[in-house]
C-alpha cells in the first residue's frame, strides 16, 4: 500500500513517517511540507538520518496513492476533503474536523464553520479499543486527540457498566510537543522552563471528544509541564454505588484484557504504581491504574500515553491496520524505554 502524509514536517507528521518507514505492508510514497518542499526528511527530522532518501514536495504535486495521512491544523482537512478523497481512497485524519457529530457540542467547543454532514457521516471514530467493528474496512478515519484518548480509555468502561454517578473531573497534563511543532510565546524556553502552567481550567477542546464517546458530563483541566512527550489524566469520578476495588479490576480486566495496547497496571511498588508517561516515549501503549477511597465512594481513574504516538500517529496506524485487515499490531513494536 502506497501512503502519503500531508503536513509531514510536523512533529506528528514525523511520527507518522517513522512509523510507516518501518511498517511491513507500506510503502511510504510522499511527504508534503510547503515550508521545506525539496529538501530532505531528515532536516525537519534528524532521527530520520540515513532511513529514507525521500524529500518534501508540495502539496500540489502529490500524486495517487492507497491512503494518505492527514497531519494538518484545524479546519484545514475539512475544506480539502474531496480533494484527498480523490487522492487515496482511504484517508486517515489526525486532525479535530471529523470527531464531533453532534452539532450542539461542535458549536460549543469548536465556533466557526462545521464540515459537510455528508462527508462527517463517512469518517469512523478512529479509537481501536471502542470502535473496532467500525473501523474494519473504513475508508475514512478520525483519529481521536490524544488527552481526549487518555481520558476516554480511562472512563469508558465505568460509564459502559453504569458505573459513573454524576459529572467527571479530567485533571490532564501534557508535554510541550502538544503544542505542535510552531512556536509561540508560551512555548519561548525561558516562559516554559520549570512551569507548571495551567493552560486550560475550563472548557478545553477535547471535553467534547470524552462527552460524545462516554455518554458522561466532563470537566477537564490541562495544565502544560516540564516534560517533551506525554499525557497523563487523572479522572475524578464519584461512583453510582459503593463500588470495591475488586469489582473495578474486573470491569477493567473486561473492557481491555485482550487489547494489544492498553495496559492496566496493578503494581505493589510505590514508584510504578501509577501510569507514567515517561516509560511509555515512543511507544503505542496506554497504561491504566486506578485509586478507590476508603469506603468505596471517590475514584481515580490514570491512563498514560505518549501524545505523538498513542495520541496521534500510533494510534492512526493501528486505525489502518485494522482497516486494511493487517495483524493489528504491525508496525507498532516499540516498548518504550527504561530509563529515559
Amino acid at each position: 500500500m502506497r501512503a502519503a502524509v500531508v503536513g509531514g514536517s510536523g512533529y506528528i507528521g514525523g511520527e507518522i513517517v517513522r512509523l510507516l518507514l518501518r511498517h511491513p505492508h507500506i510503502e511510504l510514497a510522499q511527504v508534503t511540507s510547503e515550508r521545506q518542499a525539496g529538501r530532505p526528511l531528515r532536516v525537519s527530522h534528524p532521527n530520520l538520518r540515513g532511513q529514507t532518501d525521500l524529500c518534501f514536495t508540495r502539496e500540489e504535486d502529490l500524486s495517487p496513492c492507497d491512503v494518505v495521512f492527514l497531519a494538518t491544523p484545524h479546519g484545514t482537512s475539512m475544506r480539502s476533503v474531496e480533494r484527498w478523497s480523490g487522492l487515496a481512497p482511504t484517508v486517515v485524519d489526525l486532525s479535530a474536523d471529523f470527531r464531533i457529530h453532534d452539532p450542539a457540542r461542535r458549536a460549543r467547543f469548536y465556533p466557526g464553520p462545521p464540515p459537510d454532514p455528508a462527508w462527517l457521516a463517512r469518517f469512523q471514530p478512529g479509537i481501536p479499543e471502542l470502535n473496532r467493528d467500525g473501523l474494519r474496512g473504513a475508508t475514512h478515519i478520525a483519529v481521536a486527540g490524544c488527552m481526549a484518548n487518555a481520558a476516554i480509555l480511562a472512563l469508558h468502561p465505568l460509564a459502559a457498566e453504569g458505573l459513573i454517578g454524576g459529572p467527571v473531573v479530567v485533571d490532564a497534563r501534557t508535554g510541550s510537543s502538544g503544542g505542535g511543532r510552531t512556536p509561540d510565546e508560551g512555548s519561548h524556553h525561558p516562559e516554559r522552563s520549570g512551569a507548571m502552567r495551567m493552560a486550560k481550567p475550563h472548557g478545553h477542546r477535547h471535553t467534547a471528544e470524552i462527552e460524545q464517546a462516554c455518554g458522561i458530563t466532563a470537566h477537564m483541566s490541562v495544565t502544560a509541564v516540564e516534560a517533551v512527550r506525554g499525557v497523563q489524566v487523572a479522572c475524578h469520578v464519584t461512583p453510582s454505588r459503593t463500588v470495591t476495588e475488586r469489582e473495578l479490576w474486573a470491569v477493567y480486566r473486561k473492557a481491555y484484557g485482550e487489547e494489544p495496547f492498553v495496559r492496566v497496571i496493578r503494581e505493589r511498588s510505590a514508584l510504578h504504581r501509577m501510569p507514567e508517561p515517561k516509560i511509555l516515549s515512543g511507544s503505542n501503549f496506554c497504561d491504566i491504574g486506578l485509586a478507590l477511597a476508603p469506603g468505596g465512594d471517590h475514584l481515580v481513574v490514570v491512563a498514560a500515553l505518549d501524545n505523538l504516538v498513542k495520541g496521534g500517529a500510533g494510534n492512526a496506524v493501528q486505525c489502518l491496520n485494522i482497516a486494511a485487515d493487517w495483524e493489528e499490531t504491525a508496525g507498532l513494536d516499540f516498548v518504550g524505554l527504561h530509563p529515559i
